[in-house]
């Protein structure tokens, strides 16, 4: 499975920016998709999730600002970020939990985009 991510860059502090990914590869069908992101120093965290079924899983710091949602084309997932701070300057990485058509299962990471807000 591979990830393509889109749409990260630098924002005023009170702006918005758009994160875009999309899997494609051998894929039966994936389980969920998400955001994660990672800043100097810190572990990875979770920023939102999203599954099949459409259920939604947002870390308690973006409730309110973010919105992630499926979009097209096939499997692609959309991280809305709105009313962005400098605390949420980090590397965001795309994620996903799919199965193939070999029945395998894959967990996969996109190479990451910087979000730099400045206050």
């Amino acid at each position: 499975v591979q990830l393509v991510e889109s749409g990260g860059g630098l924002v005023q502090a009170g702006g918005s920016l758009r994160l875009s990914c999309t899997a494609s590869g051998s894929i039966y069908s994936i389980n969920s998709m998400g955001w994660y992101r990672r800043t100097p120093g810190k572990q990875l965290e979770l920023v939102a999730t999203i599954t099949s079924a459409g259920r939604t899983n947002y870390a308690d710091s973006v409730k309110g600002r973010f919105t992630i949602y499926r979009d097209s084309p096939e499997n692609t997932v959309i991280l809305q970020m709105n009313s962005l701070k400098p605390e949420n300057t980090a590397v965001y990485y795309c994620n996903s939990d799919s199965e193939l058509l070999n029945s395998d299962s894959a967990d996969a990471w996109g190479q990451g985009t910087q979000v730099t807000v400045s206050s």
